[in-house]
């Protein structure tokens, strides 16, 4: 069924804590180094962790970002193998999640390692959801030039040959919890 909600209740939401549009975002409350403001927003970047099938939390990924001497976790959300939605970086900071892109895009994360490994269903759910919810919030159509995974910029395998095959899908259903 196609979820309806106004952007301003969908903004609304989110920033009392609460649901928007059939999601809801677990709280990390991680600290971050600086960070910036991110005045544009024209993309959605899907990635993988890549390293590890794990189900790892968003505060084992802002650790090894930490430990690299970043800010912290480059990602704005990152998506658990059970669906659950973590926040990473604060949604309208600068992220460190794609060389050259970060200035005009939000990362979002799915984990594990899906050169070998498929997404569960909970996490595309999540995804398309979250996804669908983003370009309301930014006001994007979404499509393949607004959802993109991150060997669409860099040369890298990321998000994975498995989910980047899956990408016209994703977009799909993006759409359908768009309208």
């Amino acid at each position: 069924m196609p979820l309806t909600v106004p952007l301003l209740s969908a903004e609304a939401a989110w920033q009392t804590g609460g649901a928007a549009m059939g999601i809801r975002v677990k709280e990390t409350y991680l600290s971050f180094r600086s960070l910036s403001n991110r005045e544009q927003t024209d993309v959605i970047i899907l990635h993988h962790i890549g390293n590890t099938n794990a189900d790892v939390s968003a505060a084992t990924v802002h650790q090894w970002h930490l430990a690299n001497g970043w800010a912290g976790i480059g990602y704005h959300y990152l998506i658990r193998k059970d669906g659950t939605i973590e926040r990473g970086r604060p949604r309208d900071t600068v992220g460190a999640h794609c060389y050259g892109e970060n200035w005009h895009s939000i990362g979002v994360n799915i984990v594990g390692n899906f050169e070998t490994n498929e997404p569960t269903a909970a996490q595309i759910d999540a995804a398309e959801r979250l996804v669908a919810v983003l370009c309301r919030l930014y006001g994007l159509r979404p499509s393949g030039e607004t959802i993109k995974g991150h060997r669409d910029f860099n040369a890298t395998a990321c998000p994975g040959e498995n989910l980047y095959a899956m990408l016209p899908d994703v977009v799909a259903g993006v759409q359908s919890y768009y309208m």
